[in-house]
């Protein structure tokens, strides 16, 4: 039951997302518990780690460090990009820019298991992404957008490691320690995450109704495309240096799907509701994306990749 609900992930996302825009002020209120949420999804990836699952790094380091690469730098040049082509505001443009600088998504581990990708790499990319996310993220939203908007790069830092950084870190000791004694309530986890991403995401659609009804078309093409560039940049890079089928979807699978919850955090916390709108929209559509490539990679008409 509970991995059925998990698994239904974006029509959850979808459901209270149309729930929020109908009855906004349900949700609005709870604008500041943002970051605190972000914090328990951020726990309930680090309980489901051990600390040796990540001896991959050691054994495989020259993957790791390629498929990191590809993480920080195509998705925020990408969003970059695609914010001039289509002309966003500027607001906009800073939260398509800040969800492209995040670490991989979480949701990404389950995407790629289902696609028949390697799991234990993807939880290895994942988690290396993240650990280097307080870094990374703050200085790649400063180069991209520090000269239209200002970013407090140093505090930024200090947020990721609040509400990133601590909780995982602390979820991987408490599994790495007591694995047995919680080994009963473990499994529901995830899917406290998944109900926990979807109440986020119901709060900033809640916060921009008005905004998605000027912008919304324009902001859901570029959540979209930027997305599918993900996906298809991560895939097509691979193959051309090399890895086999099965790395090659899971470093798309990486690249493609994003901490959409934190870009939606730090958005709200230092610019904008409306600039953790992409952040928002990206959330529902990079599960929907992955789930539908993850059918199709495991099926048996698949043969020659994306």
């Amino acid at each position: 039951m509970i991995r059925k609900f998990t698994s239904l992930f974006p029509l959850w996302a979808v459901i209270f997302s149309v729930i929020a825009f109908v009855f906004p002020s349900a949700f609005s209120p709870y604008k500041d518990a943002i970051t605190p949420l972000l914090g328990v999804v951020m726990f309930g990836m680090g309980i489901t780690l051990r600390a040796n699952d990540f001896l991959l790094v050691l054994k495989r380091p020259g993957v790791i460090v390629l498929g990191t690469a590809m993480q920080y730098l195509l998705m925020p040049l990408i969003a970059f990009i695609l914010s001039l082509i289509l002309d966003l505001p500027v607001e906009i443009m800073t939260g398509m820019v800040l969800l492209g600088a995040c670490p991989g998504g979480t949701a990404s581990n389950v995407i790629c298991y289902l696609a028949k990708g390697d799991v234990a790499l993807s939880i290895t990319l994942t988690f290396v992404s993240t650990l280097l996310a307080f870094v990374l993220t703050p200085a790649l939203t400063w180069l991209y957008i520090g000269q239209a908007v200002p970013v407090e790069v140093g505090n930024m830092m200090l947020s990721i490691v609040k509400i990133v950084l601590i909780p995982v870190t602390l979820g991987i000791m408490i599994n790495t320690l007591f694995g047995r004694r919680i080994k009963s309530i473990r499994h529901t986890f995830p899917a406290l995450s998944v109900a926990t991403i979807v109440f986020i995401i119901a709060i900033i659609i809640a916060l921009n109704k008005e905004n998605i009804l000027i912008a919304g078309p324009l902001v859901i093409l570029a959540v979209v495309l930027h997305s599918a560039f993900g996906f298809t940049g991560g895939y097509s890079l691979s193959k051309i240096l090399g890895l086999d089928e099965r790395d090659a979807k899971t470093l798309a699978i990486e690249v493609g799907m994003q901490n959409s919850g934190l870009s939606v955090a730090l958005a709200v916390e230092y610019f904008s509701s409306l600039a953790a709108l992409p952040g928002a929209l990206f959330s529902i559509w990079h599960n929907i994306l992955g789930s539908a490539l993850a059918a199709y990679w495991s099926s048996d008409r698949d043969k020659t990749g994306l």
